[in-house]
């Protein structure tokens, strides 16, 4: 056990410092570099080999804004595809060696590797069971209210029914990176243990964005893993500047006039609404075949066209080779009381 100094040895060991007996023993820095430099205003940062970031932090930037357009999409598809809200968002992004990705993985878990031809190698989608088992559940009609999660992979059921969930999200991952490149994400292969799966190095550096899925009393988190290996053609396509640039580009006239030729073969719903009138319930429960209900609209009256339920044109009730028909004569206007 070291020696405590009491008040005398330190009274000297401060005046032999001050006397210039004891030398300052603080370590000199060395840098050595081909340009000489103050090492007063020089900022020197520690540089870990075992996580070198070769991802510049605008690049980062870009790859998040990117996935913040997939979670909205990803979440919009979700939500009409459970017939409830579900809440996506990006809470991380932020680039790692693939050996850490795996070790803070669960297991066993929803672990799906894609392909996205052109590009070489696989990424890496992992959703947690936290929210697999309550979507699942969902699915097949359950409440969520006390649902327990199993510690088990999935069930071949169970795997078809998340299939439907990840073929949504390479959807939406093929719509978010048309911005950048037009890329064919397919689901390859499916695994609940991450530890077996070895798509790259333990050492090699991969970019991990990660999702956060709330769906009424449930959340969970959603992994993509994309090693750098895979998106390092894509690097310079990335830049902020270039990538607001490409946006900007698929914003102009050509794509409006995509939109404007799919919506042209859109199909509508009309209806003719002849007439309105308001009835007591004792009224409505008493009706028998042959009453009759009057309105205060007289029959020579123009009758409303519907268009999905919203009110469009004015128009006539007539025949056409012997089928009931309406004759268009001009829109409604905001003066019209119909």
């Amino acid at each position: 056990m070291a020696d405590i100094l009491d008040q005398s040895d330190i009274d000297a060991l401060m005046s032999a410092i001050e006397e210039g007996e004891v030398e300052d023993t603080t370590e000199q820095r060395l840098v050595f570099g081909r340009h000489q430099r103050d090492l007063e205003t020089l900022e020197i940062k520690e540089y870990d080999f075992k996580r070198p970031e070769r991802v510049s932090k605008d690049q980062m930037r870009a790859l998040q804004t990117l996935h913040e357009g997939f979670a909205r999409n990803f979440g919009a598809a979700l939500s009409g595809f459970l017939r409830m809200i579900v809440e996506t968002r990006v809470v991380s992004c932020d680039q790692m060696t693939y050996a850490e990705y795996i070790a803070g993985l669960p297991n066993p878990t929803s672990f799906n590797l894609i392909k996205a031809p052109p590009l070489e190698g696989r990424i890496c989608l992992e959703i947690s069971p936290l929210i697999v088992y309550p979507i699942i559940d969902r699915l097949l009609g359950g409440s969520n209210a006390e649902l327990f999660i199993p510690q088990r992979p999935l069930t071949v059921i169970e795997g078809r029914l998340i299939s439907q969930i990840t073929n949504r999200a390479v959807v939406s991952l093929r719509e978010a990176w048309e911005s950048v490149r037009e890329l064919e994400f397919e689901v390859s292969e499916t695994e609940s243990n991450p530890q077996i799966v070895q798509i790259v190095p333990p050492n090699e550096v991969v970019v991990v964005i990660g999702f956060e899925l709330k769906m009424a009393n449930r959340a969970g988190t959603m992994n993509l893993c994309i090693p750098y290996a895979v998106i390092e053609p894509l690097m310079d396509e990335l830049n902020a500047q270039s990538w607001f640039s490409v946006g900007q580009l698929k914003g102009g006239r050509e794509y409006a006039t995509d939109i404007s030729s799919r919506l042209e073969r859109a199909g509508l719903e009309i209806s003719a609404l002849l007439a309105e009138t308001t009835i007591t319930l004792g009224d409505l429960m008493t009706l028998d075949e042959g009453d009759m209900i009057i309105t205060e609209k007289p029959a020579s009256e123009n009758i409303v066209l519907c268009v999905e339920g919203r009110k469009k044109f004015l128009a006539n009730v007539g025949q056409l080779k012997g089928a009931r028909a309406v004759k268009i004569l001009r829109s409604v206007e905001l003066t019209d009381r119909v």
